[in-house]
């Protein structure tokens, strides 16, 4: 933004240069410009124009300094003219005005009128007063006072409307590419293109969901076919999107980052209700015997016990499979490693979100300058395979001329093609974020999602060649459903190496610990999988792999390579059981307001909020310890018939009564004060682990009492002290506190906060899904 406004104050530093030298010398003084200018409106001189447009451009030349108000009240006079040149001027000096100085940009900003004015013209049928108006609006949206009002007064939609109207004529005769040419040298749509994208990606969501549906969805497939022809070319021609992400321009002015980011933005809110159906079809896909086997999965299975289920016939997995969809897309079984190259073509990256983030547009603001970029190594896409079952080779940091490092870096149209050759050499591809490339398999992932009660689901693709093994043996921090669609693969799952479930994002396991937790001595099972089967693997749990082919098949008809799609539930912190029993506490104490002491015994009102802070410590000294805490809560799990959910939501109170019974027995006053006091003097928050809790309120109140409540706020020194100093009776309130909390919350009031919780997290998570899915449908249909 800085630099399109720099850029526009060059350009209006040329005009008036320009101006100057045409007009040559102008001798009206300043202080006769807006007598003479008003008594013109009123006469009916033959004269006036001239008179007119003489003090219009002493205005113009005169910028800043000049006293704005008394000619804005003019303006939106002058903006109506029955004078094109009149009425371009006055553009002109609301343009250069609002370029003078930030004080002068409000004061336009502030005069509706003439904002209104301007925005009007914008849809003029003679040429030069719109590109006029469009240059002025343009200068008018260098601060963000201007944008604001430009978008109040639907500005936006005047500019998509301008913009559809002018495309349609070589949308109809030519094809994208020609397209951009023409955008390119059509400056009138380049102007309303930058426009557009201004307003748009200075927007709340609210104020998208305002832009009527049919402009905006049209707008919407205009940008796509422009950034995916855009996207295309650069990647042909061997530069970087992502190195030049802040030089390339697509059409004139607009630059290819504000195109990206106004496509992302215009998507995040298509389609945000999953459809009831899908978490159904996923269950009968996966439970393929019926409510018993998805009861028994619950009791005995989950997140404790690897198992296989097998399906029927290769032929079922072909005319029922919930991934029929996708091996359509893909085409011919034996062509996928031929046209792997192609695929890693309409791929673009996915930037990782903050787990903790649930406002789509910080989401934005942080990823926006990888979005639409190239694939990343790592992030991405994995090109590796395992030798002796050990040690792990990946493709590109093996080249001798490789210029990969450690860590991200960017594939080029160049080594996308090497992942074929590096496929023919036994390398595997693993690409991640399934889910984000490909509308059928977001479906999916949603249902799962719904189905296990989290926010959202991950889904990564894994080709590998017969005989060779990718990734070499490890466990994963979540757990998977591994869904065999090609070829077959022979798993080797080993013993979990402890009880402890691992948490999202802690270290997992690698084949290097494979000696230190004695994993084989502990036993191990292999399991064939085959077209159709699943294999569930909980978290936590070692295994490995390698491609085959099937002895049941004729090898002159095998494949030759493995497929296989993993089905990711990863359980985030307030999902676990631990973060359902934070959420229990918030429940509780939001009930105890207001709380019951007098407004003179801030003694014991402040070591009540410490108690509640203690008994937040508390409970995660319990999760550290105990594995059930760490198990993910299914209190939201979407299930039918009745039945099922009610003997779910049975042994989810259940579940819930143990919790209790721990927290009331295993909660130390004493253990949670060291806690606080340790984390205190290393400068450290000791409710860290918690900062998603200011989710939870949702309104001003709850805001202000979470506030009270957050250990790393201003008063903390005072409220420990306070602590130390009243040790006894501190004890006693940490006691007083904890023992009603137990007696008296009640699962109802949890449940109802900890369900806004998830779908604040569900949203934002849709909202992303939506957003990178839109970019990858551009890519695909250039």
């Amino acid at each position: 933004m800085e630099e399109q406004q720099q850029l526009r104050k060059e350009n209006m530093k040329r005009k008036r240069k320009f101006a100057k030298k045409k007009m040559g010398r102008n001798t009206l003084h300043l202080k006769t410009v807006f007598p003479l200018l008003l008594a013109s409106l009123c006469s009916k001189s033959h004269f006036r124009r001239a008179v007119i447009l003489k003090c219009l451009n002493k205005t113009f030349l005169s910028l800043p300094h000049i006293n704005l108000p008394p000619i804005l009240a003019l303006l939106p006079s002058f903006l109506k003219f029955n004078c094109g040149e009149i009425v371009r001027k006055s553009a002109e000096i609301v343009g250069g005005a609002s370029l003078a100085s930030y004080e002068m940009n409000g004061q336009v900003s502030r005069e509706d009128a003439t904002v209104k004015g301007l925005i009007s013209l914008l849809r003029s049928s003679k040429r030069e007063i719109a590109m006029a108006a469009c240059n002025a609006v343009l200068d008018l949206s260098t601060t963000s006072i201007g944008r604001e009002r430009l978008v109040e007064f639907n500005a936006i939609e005047n500019f998509l409307l301008c913009f559809i109207q002018e495309s349609k004529p070589p949308a109809a005769t030519v094809g994208l590419a020609a397209r951009n040419i023409w955008l390119e040298e059509d400056e009138y749509c380049a102007l309303l293109l930058q426009g557009a994208t201004t307003l748009i990606n200075s927007c709340t969501i609210e104020q998208l969901q305002c832009i009527p549906t049919d402009l905006s969805e049209n707008f919407l497939l205009l940008l796509k076919g422009l950034w995916g022809q855009a996207y295309k070319q650069s990647l042909y021609c061997g530069s970087s999107i992502c190195d030049h992400m802040g030089n390339e321009v697509c059409a004139s002015s607009t630059r290819t980052n504000n195109l990206i980011e106004s496509i992302f933005r215009l998507s995040v809110n298509y389609d945000l209700h999953l459809d009831s159906t899908d978490f159904e079809h996923v269950k009968t896909y996966l439970f393929d015997l019926g409510e018993a086997k998805f009861k028994q999965f619950f009791s005995d299975v989950w997140e404790t016990s690897p198992i296989l289920m097998r399906h029927a016939s290769k032929s079922s997995l072909r005319q029922n499979s919930i991934f029929n969809p996708f091996l359509q897309y893909l085409g011919s079984e034996k062509a996928i490693p031929s046209i792997l190259p192609s695929i890693l073509e309409c791929i673009t990256s996915c930037p990782a979100i903050a787990s903790d983030e649930l406002d789509i547009l910080h989401v934005i603001e942080d990823i926006k300058e990888n979005l639409g970029s190239p694939i990343f190594y790592d992030q991405d896409i994995r090109v590796v395979r395992t030798e002796s079952g050990e040690r792990e080779l990946h493709y590109f940091l093996e080249q001798l001329d490789s210029s990969f490092s450690v860590g991200p870096c960017i594939l080029s149209l160049n080594d996308l093609l090497k992942c074929k050759e590096a496929f023919m050499e036994g390398y595997s591809i693993a690409l991640r974020g399934m889910e984000f490339r490909y509308q059928t398999i977001a479906v999916i992932a949603d249902g799962l999602a719904s189905l296990f009660g989290q926010p959202s689901a991950g889904v990564n693709m894994y080709l590998t060649p017969s005989n060779s093994q990718g990734l070499a043996c490890h466990s994963d921090d979540h757990c998977v459903f591994v869904c065999q669609l090609i070829g077959a693969k022979r798993w080797t799952v080993y013993s979990r190496p402890d009880f402890q479930l691992p948490r999202l994002y802690e270290s997992s396991y690698s084949t290097n610990d494979m000696e230190d937790k004695n994993c084989e001595a502990n036993g191990h099972q292999q399991i064939l999988l085959k077209e159709g089967d699943v294999l569930y693997i909980p978290r936590g749990i070692p295994h490995e792999a390698i491609a085959v082919v099937d002895g049941e098949e004729d090898a002159n008809n095998a494949t030759g390579f493995s497929l296989h799609l993993t089905l990711a539930i990863e359980i985030e912190p307030p999902f676990e059981w631990e973060g359902f029993m934070h959420v229990a506490l918030y429940s509780w104490d939001k009930k105890q307001k207001p709380l019951q002491f007098k407004s003179e015994d801030s003694v014991q009102s402040n070591l009540h909020i410490v108690s509640s802070l203690l008994l937040h410590i508390a409970i995660k000294l319990i999760g550290n310890l105990d594995p059930a805490f760490r198990k993910a809560c299914l209190v939201c799990a979407t299930t039918s018939p009745s039945d099922t959910r009610d003997w779910l939501l049975k042994t989810q109170k259940t579940t819930f009564g143990y919790m209790i019974s721990k927290i009331t027995t295993e909660s130390k006053f004493s253990y949670a004060v060291s806690h606080l006091e340790a984390a205190l003097q290393k400068n450290e928050d000791p409710l860290e682990h918690i900062r998603w809790m200011k989710y939870l309120s949702v309104d001003e109140e709850g805001t202000e009492q979470l506030e009270r409540r957050s250990i790393s706020s201003a008063n903390t020194r005072y409220l420990f002290d306070l602590l130390i100093q009243h040790r006894d009776i501190a004890e006693t309130a940490f006691t007083q506190v904890k023992s009603s909390f137990c007696d008296e919350v009640e699962f109802q009031d949890v449940e109802k906060n900890y369900k806004v919780l998830l779908e604040k997290y569900r949203k934002v998570r849709k909202q992303y899904t939506n957003g990178m899915l839109s970019l990858h449908s551009a890519i695909s249909n250039a």
